[in-house]
């Protein structure tokens, strides 16, 4: 273990395991509007490079780790309402 590991706490997202709910606030680039993003869906596959996330909008929403800057698993979707009909 390097000093650089020692000073870095570990990464919490490496402990997900696939199927969970999870969101990732991510590291937008300088220059944007907003320095971040959420990534809202279900882990699909999780490495030492980062994750990927199966979103309701995008699909599959890869995101690397040094972009990570905060997530958290999160309860499953509440079902969704019926739409009331028109008229």
């Amino acid at each position: 273990m390097t000093t650089d590991d020692a000073a870095t706490p570990p990464a919490p997202w490496r402990a997900w395991s696939a199927g969970q709910r999870v969101v990732v606030r991510r590291r937008l680039p300088a220059g944007e509007p907003q320095p971040y993003t959420d990534v809202l869906g279900d882990l699909v596959a999780v490495d030492d490079e980062g994750v990927t996330v199966r979103t309701r909008r995008a699909g599959d929403v890869r995101v690397p780790g040094d972009e990570i800057a905060i997530g958290k698993v999160v309860p499953p979707a509440p079902p969704r309402r019926p739409r009331r009909p028109q008229g």
